[in-house]
């Protein structure tokens, strides 16, 4: 769910308006008279941008506010789940073995893409796999129901607010059947899963029918995701990133550097082959010392504005490899693999701030500059400086941690 889940904050607005809405609906008509207040108010915005009546009466014929897509919101994958157990959902052997198929089905239309966009084709069909497994996945989700609810229930203003004028929008102008309007509770649509304003940004009409079509059409959708990942600045070819080992006696604060540094270093890939001569990586520890290692390049960063999650992105630089044909993991993921939740991260991050650490927002993500933070907080505490926000960490510093 592009942009989506890179602007979460917290969901207590949601949940507040969650009561709300139960409560209101006790009292009979107080939900229907204030979503109808909502509707009047974005209406005239709409027609500012060119929507008709016609067009907001057809959007929003017997919508109602949806309380399931609030208590949605508090299930993320990406946060919580151990490591191994994230990565053999989303990499299954049934997932590979479709991933392959799809790569020799579409290889013509890759390379074209490929071409035109200069992205790698194994990852466009990892997250085309990853994102609606491969267009297989039905989301049952109305699109305008889902946003009008995030809107009304002004959770990150004006975030959805603005993707329902997104989707008036593409309804007006691009010629999308009303009925074609379904995805995920948050409003991301298609196979690609694109937000509306997404849709409007990235999608390509590759195949010259007229308009961009993301819920049918796999040449549009490859492109759509490619059209994405290049305007994000993604790198011809380079790599998202390798497996390692680490060698013995390595001062772990040492995150950043090129690959010929990590080579002097002592680093090796763990599949026997061979680093880069060009290039930086940052060192990356999802699961801490004991478990695998990558060094991970700038595209796996493009990947994560994709979806901002090093969890996502590691899903689909392993899609990718397998759907090359390349070997798993090789490291073993430690038995008592800790990944904090959503609440225990923005605990963390606000527990680095009172340390006195340049925290640049308080939304759970954990970006790779924060965790050279948290490497600084583990050397004081004599710990291994490796950048993992573990169990031990949140527990030093006063976060409670199952």
């Amino acid at each position: 769910m592009k942009t989506f889940r890179r602007k979460f904050r917290t969901l207590i607005p949601a949940l507040t308006m969650l009561a709300l809405l139960a409560v209101c609906a006790r009292a009979g008509g107080a939900v229907s008279d204030r979503f109808d207040t909502f509707l009047a108010a974005l209406q005239r915005d709409a027609a500012a941008r060119g929507v008709a009546r016609a067009t907001f009466a057809a959007a929003f014929a017997g919508v109602t506010p949806d309380p399931g897509v609030i208590a949605a919101m508090k299930r993320e994958p990406e946060y919580g789940k151990p490591m191994a157990a994230y990565l053999a959902g989303l990499v299954s052997p049934g997932r590979i073995a479709t991933g392959r198929r799809k790569f020799a089905q579409w290889a013509q239309t890759l390379r074209a893409v490929e071409k035109r966009f200069a992205v790698d084709p194994s990852i466009l069909v990892a997250i085309w796999g990853i994102e609606s497994s491969f267009g297989e996945a039905r989301d049952p989700w109305d699109v305008f129901r889902s946003l009008a609810t995030l809107a009304y229930a002004r959770f990150q203003p004006p975030l959805f607010r603005n993707e329902l004028l997104s989707a008036l929008e593409i309804l007006q102008q691009r010629g999308i059947p009303r009925r074609q309007f379904v995805g995920s509770w948050a409003g991301a649509m298609g196979q690609p899963q694109f937000l509306p304003s997404s849709y409007l940004a990235y999608a390509v009409d590759f195949t010259g029918n007229g308009r961009p079509d993301i819920w049918t059409n796999v040449p549009d959708v490859l492109a759509s995701i490619a059209n994405y990942l290049h305007k994000k600045g993604w790198r011809a070819g380079l790599n998202w990133g390798f497996e390692v080992n680490v060698p013995a006696q390595f001062d772990f604060r040492t995150s950043r550097g090129s690959f010929r540094q990590w080579t002097a270093r002592g680093f090796r890939r763990a599949d026997g082959g061979v680093l880069p001569e060009t290039g930086d990586a940052i060192l990356f520890f999802p699961s801490g010392a004991a478990g695998p290692a990558f060094l991970v390049t700038h595209n796996f960063i493009v990947i994560k504005q994709f979806n901002n999650s090093d969890a996502y992105a590691l899903a689909v630089g392993e899609l990718s490899n397998r759907v090359l044909g390349l070997g798993p993991i090789r490291a073993a993921w430690p038995a008592d693999d800790f990944q904090p939740s959503r609440g225990e991260r923005i605990a963390l991050q606000h527990r680095l701030a009172d340390l006195g650490l340049k925290v640049d927002d308080f939304n759970g993500h954990i970006d790779f500059e924060l965790r050279d933070d948290i490497r600084q907080v583990q050397q004081r505490f004599g710990m291994t400086a490796d950048g993992y926000p573990g169990r031990a960490l949140l527990q030093r510093i006063g976060v409670p941690a199952p």
